[in-house]
């Protein structure tokens, strides 16, 4: 950063008087402190990195005290960065501010491959961590596993299941794959049975794998009985606390293999949900409306049956279903995989956590292209008119919400902000005028409007900085993003 945007974003620390998601604060002033190996890590694991910010007290009210020799400390933070692995390279920026001299070191984000960055002293399990608000939390067994997983192309839809025989699979139903498979495929036409289930993943070793199991079991449950899905009914926003009369209206566990447990779910979702009669204007035709779009629904499940984790580690942890009152959620274990991240979801070609089971369910479903799947929830939800789902990836769950019509107007109207901020924050990397910002936004009819709603919040919450401060309502304003 330049000197500038280092002194608007003390000053921002000033005003706002806390820690941040990206910002550790250090006071600095009497020596540089011992131990930053935590915050390093989990600035160098998290998107996007972050900052190190010396020389402001938080125990004195996040006053400006300075640093005690801005050269000393940028060579011991250096020295410290040399105990990581990889080696972080921070970039540091000085300033002076009424008289004190504070520090920047910014640590960038590491790349994919060489995580988790961790402290060579505690090793990597010990020595990783993440940022969790303005906390650094130890990275836990599974995320770290996660990571390595997908730097050394672990598939664990392949691993084996001991207990599991080739009579464990519903022969009838392999067959009926196979036919689809030899129809559609004509290079796999001539192949035995055997090399098949070899070829697709089914089998390794003359073992069943997880995902034949799970896809052509006779009861995949019996070996792992926590790989189903728990579905609710909920009276109201939340879940009740323990021991209230009605916590839940509708309690089911659906097990199954991965296609009869989308079409248990989808029942469920379907014999809960609300639906209403309409009757066209014109033609006095009558058809229901449902509460969700099915395939809104179908497809957010069938996502999370395919690319939910299937490794030793969340053998215990089913997908989770819940419809509220106003919203329905879709938990499953195994955050976003590779380089996605939630900001890519519809955008870019995911990386597969698990290409076998996506590729045999493409025949046995005649489901789309596997990337398909988010931008046909984000049609159908437009489409119904109800809000743009929510997507969230953290600490190895990804969760969607979908909301109906019940959701609270203020949810929506946060939610809406939410879209258009990434969309305004990223365009304005460089300078843009109020005109070019309605242009981007399709808002140019409402310039008072898109002003109010949406630009000032950002320059209140330090997103977005005048470019000309002294005159904030000059017509040669220039808003731009603070990064």
């Amino acid at each position: 950063m330049t000197v500038e945007e280092l002194k608007n974003l003390v000053q921002e620390v000033v005003l706002q008087k806390c820690e941040r998601q990206d910002l550790e604060l250090k006071e600095a002033r009497g020596g540089t402190p011992k131990r930053l190996y935590d915050t390093l890590s989990s600035f160098a694991n998290q998107i996007g990195g972050g900052t190190l910010l010396f020389g402001i007290s938080e125990a004195e009210g996040f006053a400006i005290t300075g640093v005690y020799d801005a050269q000393d400390l940028q060579v011991k933070v250096t020295e410290q960065c040399k105990q990581m692995s990889p080696t972080i390279r921070p970039l540091f920026t000085v300033a002076e501010i009424n008289g004190r001299t504070v520090v920047s070191a910014e640590i960038t984000e590491t790349d994919i491959f060489d995580k988790p960055c961790f402290y060579l002293g505690a090793g990597r399990m010990r020595g990783s961590y993440v940022r969790v608000g303005d906390a650094d939390i130890t990275m836990t067994e599974y995320e770290v596993y996660s990571l390595e997983a997908f730097k050394r192309k672990i598939h664990d839809e392949l691993r084996i299941v001991d207990r599991a025989t080739v009579e464990s699979f519903d022969n009838e139903e392999i067959t009926r794959y196979f036919a689809i498979l030899r129809k559609e495929k004509p290079n796999l036409a001539n192949m035995t049975d055997e090399q098949l289930m070899r070829f697709q993943g089914i089998v390794e070793n003359g073992k069943p794998t997880v995902g034949g199991v799970m896809l052509f079991g006779i009861y995949p449950q019996s070996f792992f009985p926590q790989l189903s899905i728990t579905a609710m009914l909920v009276p109201g926003y939340e879940i009740a606390a323990a021991g209230s009369e009605e916590r839940f209206i509708d309690n089911k566990r659906i097990d199954g293999t991965i296609p009869q447990m989308l079409d248990g779910a989808i029942g469920f979702v379907r014999r809960n949900m609300r639906t209403k009669t309409i009757i066209d204007d014109t033609t006095a035709e009558r058809r229901d409306k449902t509460e969700y779009p099915i395939k809104a629904i179908r497809e957010i499940i069938l996502n999370s049956l395919i690319h939910r984790d299937y490794s030793i580690h969340t053998d215990g942890s089913p997908i989770r279903i819940v419809m509220y009152k106003d919203r329905i959620e879709v938990e499953n274990p195994g955050g976003l995989y590779g380089r996605l991240t939630v900001d890519d979801l519809g955008k870019a070609a995911a990386d597969t956590r698990n290409p076998f089971i996506a590729g045999m369910l493409e025949v046995m479903l005649k489901t789309e292209n596997r990337f398909s799947g988010i931008p046909t929830i984000l049609a159908e939800m437009n489409a119904a008119g109800l809000p743009r789902p929510v997507f969230e990836s953290v600490r190895g769950v990804f969760k969607a919400t979908l909301y109906n019509n019940e959701a609270k107007q203020e949810l929506i109207e946060a939610h809406e902000v939410g879209e258009f901020e990434t969309q305004i924050l990223d365009f304005c990397k460089l300078p843009r005028s109020r005109e070019e910002l309605a242009k981007e936004l399709h808002l140019e009819s409402s310039l008072y409007y898109m002003m109010t709603r949406y630009i000032q919040p950002l320059i209140k919450q330090g997103k977005l900085r005048l470019v000309f401060p002294n005159v904030p309502k000059s017509k040669n304003q220039r808003y731009q993003s603070k990064s």
